[in-house]
């Protein structure tokens, strides 16, 4: 039997509303961040340079600046800036994407050499803690970058 030209739009009215319900859910669920979470860097010892694998954002006075591919240099300044993790107390399984993350912080001598799992938002600091970042903080912690022309 075939399906009348009414009842197909009240079955297009009804999967549109269930899929706006569904999205908006999905969307109160992540666009909050846990009330256990801390802030990664504490105000009085601010993060001054991070390099992300090749790519580097430093600070120079109350400037940000950025490896020349980085587009959104203040937005990925900003977001690693204003960071905020859960530690985790047992070792999460995580996947093989990795990148080595080295923060300067400052006043203090040394850099830092981390382990950031961008897919799980997970975070090895270098003592091997893990800590894990909100999933509606991940997306701002990659840089957007320029690709170079491709040549033929």
């Amino acid at each position: 039997m075939a399906l009348s030209r009414k009842n197909w739009n009240y079955i297009i009215i009804g999967a549109s509303v269930f899929m706006i319900a569904v999205l908006s859910f999905i969307d109160n669920k992540t666009a909050q961040v846990p009330d256990t979470t801390v802030a990664l860097f504490d105000p009085q010892l601010p993060l001054v340079q991070l390099h992300l694998d090749d790519i580097w954002l430093s600070k120079k006075g109350d400037e940000w600046w950025c490896h020349e591919q980085v587009l959104n240099c203040q937005q990925w300044a900003q977001a690693w800036q204003t960071i905020s993790v859960s530690q985790l107390t047992a070792q999460p399984k995580h996947g093989n994407n990795e990148q080595i993350l080295t923060i300067a912080i400052s006043n203090i001598h040394t850099a830092q050499q981390w382990r950031y799992f961008p897919d799980e938002g997970l975070l090895l600091s270098s003592s091997q803690n893990w800590y894990q970042v909100p999933p509606s903080l991940r997306a701002d912690l990659q840089p957007v970058l320029a690709i170079p022309p491709q040549s033929n």
